[in-house]
């Protein structure tokens, strides 16, 4: 099962003509040969990069199925927990920002639910793939695309959704040799890509707990999912407005590898074939909040995907649709449920969204 968002960052920028082009492997491989092994963030970002430039990776004849593809209950609970905010924040002027939107599913169903409440706000997407905005435009074609988080409208509140968005980005690893830490970098031989311990880095960069862990351990971190937030926090404090992110992940820091593969709805190896196989990662939610928190933003959360959805009022959705649902309820709130987290952060002023308490 397949559980991501399109890699959107705000750095590097992309070459979207480079991830049209065949043969990455090859391309990272004389990469590799000219200048050394990279860094796993490296080439996590380079394969994700051509990956969504490169097709509509779901449903049945793609590799993974999202939370709003399962059921149209997921978007039109996300559309009215966000109207109901709007709604006791005064029914401000906002825009509904959504990060790595798929195909649109999320907010197709989000803006119907919500416009019962009188919520219709501008449709904004943060896409690079010109697969997948191809296929957003068939289903919201007054949407606003940015290919970049620095480039949402400065101006007013930000209602934003990421769901499933972050376990996309680049993460950088760091495994633990018999004397000391090393970056995880990825050599290459014969189009062989395989994931080998580089130069070592101070303890001061590692976690005081987890520095004395058995050799072979191996600590994630994303930086780039860092940068994003505190942008994105910083935009909340100054405009206004809340952010949603709903992914699988943890508390962290902790030790342990997550990053992973999905090809035809099965786990592959992550390092064979780049740029033909979905690469997420989990997401540490505790760095998240503490992004949010730091930047001076309000944070609820994280609470299991199924808490969240229950308090939104899912299964009175469900008994309204009828039994039909009931397999696609429980996928969401029982499979998903615990290890998919839901976190908020908002403007101070802004009252505590639905679902956290």
């Amino acid at each position: 099962m397949g559980m991501s968002a399109p890699l959107m960052t705000n750095t590097p920028p992309h070459d979207h003509a480079a991830s049209r082009e065949g043969n990455l492997p090859e391309r990272l491989a004389r990469a590799v040969t000219l200048g050394g092994p990279i860094p796993v963030s490296q080439f996590m970002a380079a394969a994700n990069t051509h990956y969504y430039a490169t097709r509509d990776p779901l449903g049945a004849d793609g590799d993974f199925t999202t939370a709003p593809e399962i059921s149209q209950m997921f978007g039109e609970l996300i559309g009215l927990w966000a109207a109901d905010l709007w709604d006791r924040a005064g029914r401000p002027d906002v825009r509904w920002v959504e990060l790595g939107p798929g195909r649109g599913t999320l907010t197709v169903d989000a803006m119907r639910a919500a416009a019962r409440a009188g919520f219709a706000p501008p449709v904004h997407f943060v896409e690079t793939s010109p697969a997948l905005r191809a296929r957003q435009a068939e289903r919201v074609p007054g949407a606003t695309w940015h290919d970049d988080v620095e480039d949402l409208p400065t101006d007013r509140p930000l209602l934003i959704i990421a769901n499933e968005f972050f376990d996309a980005l680049p993460i950088r690893q760091l495994v633990r040799g018999r004397s000391g830490w090393h970056e995880r970098i990825v050599a290459c031989q014969d189009l062989l890509f395989l994931p080998i311990a580089g130069a070592s880095v101070p303890d001061s960069v590692i976690p005081e707990h987890l520095r004395e862990a058995p050799p072979g351990a191996i600590i994630e971190t994303s930086p780039t999912s860092v940068g994003i937030m505190r942008v994105l926090a910083a935009r909340i404090v100054a405009q206004g407005g809340a952010l949603l992110a709903i992914d699988y992940g943890y508390e962290g820091p902790a030790l342990g590898e997550t990053l992973q593969a999905v090809r035809g709805h099965a786990f592959a190896n992550p390092f064979e074939e780049p740029g033909d196989r979905d690469l997420t990662a989990h997401v540490d939610f505790a760095t998240l909040g503490m992004v949010g928190r730091a930047s001076g933003a309000a944070v609820s959360g994280p609470v299991p995907q199924g808490t969240f959805l229950t308090r939104l009022g899912i299964d009175a959705r469900a008994a309204a649709l009828g039994p039909r649902v009931a397999p696609d309820r429980d996928r969401l709130v029982e499979a998903m449920g615990t290890l998919f987290k839901a976190l908020a952060m908002r403007h101070r002023d802004w009252p505590e969204p639905a679902g956290f308490a």
